[in-house]
């Protein structure tokens, strides 16, 4: 039977190797330390929660040992965790939980405010605290740990279609929807990782991208257990600590995303650290600067580009160290049994060369949208293909590169004209940080490209600047109509460019 108690099935097999570090309180947990107090958190769900296989447990917190617990305590106990992000007001949370329908929230101290607003809103039956109680009567999480034991425990059994956590996309253009993950995809992120991307029992991998985002949760964290590696746990993200830590800890893999790389190449502590243990390390969550790959290249690190989604799983393709060179820029192969046509409007494929949607197909695929047939019907088809809204183009070699989303196309004067592919160009400018380009409506073309555009530190850019740079690169019809220069581009927690908030910044100008 498939299932998802991935630690526990490594607990089994190599019990007294290191699982965590935990960077905080510097605490250092084997497999079977840390398998017994997940069997501890699995049963206070059960036993003093009354949870059910199949009922669900929202977790409200910052990345921490708990969290951890709590995602392996789902694949134990049948029961569905529901990871809430921590940069969430209590209004912008509160729909969310309804949704759900969680009857137990594991909370952090640090959010007991946005907990307290919540409690006047919604009905959740029992409120666990992770540290601090904020309301007489709340159960600790500390007392699970000292109180249950972890001796005789059977996993509830579960099956491969049976929900493992619920993970609501970011909602930055609509409502948040939950995104169901079955068992059968937690398990195969995990043993396809280790194929796809050749990880060892001797990785090591620090994570300090939030763990309420698929990111955090799957991109390592379970393929990195499933081959018995070592996690080092980060509360959050911090320069200094980050490259100390992974020189401590000897670290040899990392995810991070292209704004996380940016501000670790310009630390002090980027070219004083030792990395000669780093095997590679790889990006996703936006497109990756061929400038941020040179830089680590130069210090002898192999950096790679991924892509993933929430919904197909956030590890989706593969290619190895020379092809991260050779094809700088790719994302690479789709991994073993994964699936993926390149489709035009019409659904059919098209050639090499050419950009299409992708469509993706095989184990490693949700189940669709939580309550939500309707948006589960227009992203699955009836073949099991489902619509990703990414565009891609691939190579006579057969490795992918991303062209950016289908919504953020751009048809002007009948021509589709791909923002990705402009701000590839763009920041191949030596004085250009970031950049972002957006559709607005044109009463002559239909919609013409305006590029928001991030500079270097202390550097200074001119339109006229950038058009001549953007002119050697690219066809006329797809320089942008105008540039606007901005000290940060607003993102998500985890790194994506808000196109939408640009897109209104833009169109709400005052023209005078």
């Amino acid at each position: 039977m498939i299932h998802a108690d991935v630690l526990g099935e490594r607990a089994r097999l190599t019990p007294e190797k290191t699982a965590l570090v935990d960077v905080a309180s510097g605490r250092r947990l084997s497999y079977r330390e840390l398998d017994e107090r997940t069997v501890r958190c699995a049963r206070g769900w059960l036993d003093r929660c009354g949870l059910r296989r199949g009922e669900r447990a929202g977790i409200l917190a910052h990345n921490r040992l708990e969290y951890v617990e709590a995602f392996f305590a789902a694949g134990k106990s049948g029961v569905v965790l529901v990871p809430f992000g921590t940069r969430l007001t209590a209004h912008e949370l509160e729909p969310i939980v309804r949704d759900s329908g969680i009857r137990v929230l594991l909370y952090d101290g640090a959010f007991a405010d946005t907990v307290r607003t919540l409690r006047e809103r919604v009905d959740v039956e029992t409120w666990v605290a992770l540290d601090q109680a904020i309301a007489d009567g709340d159960p600790l999480y500390a007392d699970w740990q000292r109180e249950l034991s972890a001796a005789g425990w059977q996993r509830v059994p579960c099956g491969g279609e049976d929900v493992y956590c619920l993970l609501y996309t970011s909602g930055t253009t609509g409502k948040p929807k939950g995104v169901m993950i079955p068992h059968r995809m937690v398990a195969w992120n995990g043993y396809n990782t280790v194929c796809g991307w050749q990880l060892r029992a001797d990785d090591v991998s620090p994570i300090f991208t939030p763990l309420y985002h698929a990111g955090g949760l799957t991109v390592f964290l379970v393929p990195i257990f499933v081959i018995g590696g070592t996690i080092v746990l980060h509360r959050d993200f911090d320069v200094e600590e980050i490259w100390r830590t992974a020189e401590r800890e000897r670290a040899t893999v990392m995810l991070g995303v292209p704004t996380i790389y940016q501000a670790l190449m310009e630390a002090p502590a980027f070219h004083e650290v030792d990395l000669g243990h780093v095997r590679w390390f790889i990006s996703g969550g936006a497109p990756l600067p061929h400038y941020l790959i040179e830089a680590y290249q130069r210090r002898g690190v192999a950096l790679k580009q991924g892509f993933g989604m929430t919904e197909v799983g956030v590890n989706c393709f593969a290619m190895t160290v020379e092809d991260s060179y050779r094809k700088a820029g790719s994302i690479g192969k789709p991994m073993m049994f994964t699936e993926v046509r390149l489709a035009d409007a019409e659904g059919r494929e098209v050639p090499a060369g050419e950009v299409g949607e992708m469509l993706f197909r095989g184990p490693h695929v949700c189940q669709g949208y939580w309550r939500n047939p309707e948006a589960t019907a227009a992203a699955l088809d009836a073949d099991g293909w489902f619509h990703s809204g990414d565009l891609a183009r691939r190579d006579e070699d057969g490795f992918f590169y991303i062209a950016g989303r289908r919504k953020d196309m751009i048809i002007s004067g009948g021509v589709n004209v791909y923002p990705a592919e402009i701000e590839a160009a763009l920041v191949q400018h030596p004085a250009v940080a970031e950049a972002a380009v957006v559709g607005v409506p044109d009463p002559k073309w239909g919609e013409v490209g305006i590029a928001f555009v991030e500079p270097l530190a202390g550097a200074t850019l001119t339109a006229e600047e950038l058009v001549a740079h953007l002119s050697a690169r690219l066809a006329r019809f797809k320089l942008p109509k105008a540039f606007r220069f901005l000290d940060a581009l607003p993102r998500t927690a985890y790194g994506k460019v808000i196109k939408g908030e640009l897109r209104d910044r833009y169109l709400g100008e005052d023209p005078r």
